[in-house]
């Protein structure tokens, strides 16, 4: 089975994702945008990568404007997310916001956690996190403004086990 990496992130974490899956599955991984039309229509499967920002998937304008092409393809999806991935219902919620329901029936979905380099930000994103963290914090909740970096290529086994299930089964 053929299959195409399409991601949008932010500020790495998401590309890094894309790239050690496409290396592990030997397929290509492209940013969102630039891949050509001919390339999504071989494509046996699509696996989709995107940060989560402000509660918004960075993918979800290309998830619309190729929705007719995706509803006729496997889909993957994973989120990386500043979102622990333990909050689940929070996680799911993004989906839910962001993908139409035809979509999402169609997806098979991973979260995988992301990284934070404060001094790499944009100033409107560290002013952005700053009062999220403030507004979080009188909700009884945490938003971390300090760096850490949880991205590691052992998470991305979930995925890849379930392709390589997918491609045995194309294969008999």
């Amino acid at each position: 089975m053929r299959g195409i990496i399409i991601y949008k992130g932010k500020y790495g974490a998401t590309r890094q994702y894309a790239i050690w899956l496409g290396n592990i599955l030997n397929i290509p991984a492209i940013l969102a945008g630039i891949e050509m039309n001919e390339q999504l229509k071989a494509a046996d499967y699509i696996i989709m990568g995107t940060s989560v920002y402000i509660g918004k998937l960075q993918l979800r304008k290309w998830i619309e404007k190729h929705r007719e092409l995706l509803v006729s393809k496997r889909l993957f999806l994973f989120l990386v997310a500043g979102t622990p991935v333990s909050e689940k219902e929070k996680l799911q919620e993004y989906i839910t916001a962001n993908i139409a329901a035809d979509i999402r029936t169609r997806c098979n979905f991973f979260f995988f956690p992301g990284k934070l380099e404060f001094n790499k930000l944009s100033l409107s994103d560290k002013i952005l996190l700053r009062i999220g963290s403030s507004l979080a914090k009188s909700r009884g909740e945490n938003i971390a403004t300090t760096d850490y970096n949880d991205v590691k290529r052992e998470l991305l086994f979930g995925i890849v086990d379930m392709l390589g299930k997918l491609n045995e089964v194309a294969v008999k």
